[in-house]
């Protein structure tokens, strides 16, 4: 979730949406009320109350959002559900027929592109998803463990091993798959394992 609208609401990243209501609810009623006081109090009121109410309005709208994408039940849960089948050609049909492509969006794409073992436009991917929602720390965690992975495999190639993307196949990426919480294990990065982000749950492992 947006970090600045958790702020106005005086929440951090561990807020549920109960915090949320709870907190929109308690400084809704005290900006009401003082915003009919005189002079700069009643403008700083107003100005806070139009605040709180988009803060609120974009955190419920993201809650829903990662619900939708993550609960399944929906044309996103299809979507994870196919890649975590394995077939990536139906998840790909379904994924293209969205009309509105947001972030989430382009982290399942590029989940399915690293899948394939399409690293560099998985990254791409991964690169608009935090373009869309800078203050989404999945999307930054995905990335940042996906360059290290980058890193550490052109330093094998450098010294004449086998890099990661040579001599594999789609199959290959089963079990070390980006998107973890699919119910399978996260990605190897470098020495550590460490999933790139966990679709599910919001965990990593």
């Amino acid at each position: 979730m947006k970090r600045h609208n958790l702020e106005i609401l005086g929440l951090d990243d561990s807020a549920t949406r109960e915090d949320i209501e709870e907190a929109y609810n308690k400084l809704r009623e005290k900006y009401r009320e003082e915003r009919f006081l005189d002079g700069e109090a009643g403008n700083e009121a107003a100005r806070m109350l139009t605040k709180i109410e988009t803060a609120y309005t974009e955190l419920i709208a993201e809650l829903a959002e990662e619900s939708s994408g993550e609960n399944g039940g929906t044309s996103f849960g299809k979507v994870e559900e196919l890649i975590k089948s394995g077939d990536l050609q139906e998840a790909q049909r379904v994924l293209d027929a969205f009309n509105e492509r947001g972030a989430y969006w382009h982290y399942l794409q590029s989940v399915i592109f690293y899948r394939k073992n399409w690293i560099n436009e998985s990254k791409k991917q991964l690169e608009i998803a935090m373009h869309l929602e800078p203050d989404n720390e999945k999307y930054k965690d995905a990335y940042k463990k996906l360059n290290d992975k980058m890193t550490s495999d052109s330093a094998n190639n450098a010294s004449g091993n086998q890099g990661v993307y040579q001599g594999q196949t789609m199959n290959s990426y089963q079990d070390d798959q980006m998107g973890g919480s699919f119910c399978a294990t996260c990605v190897e990065c470098c020495a550590l394992n460490a999933c790139l982000n966990c679709l599910c749950n919001g965990c990593c492992h």
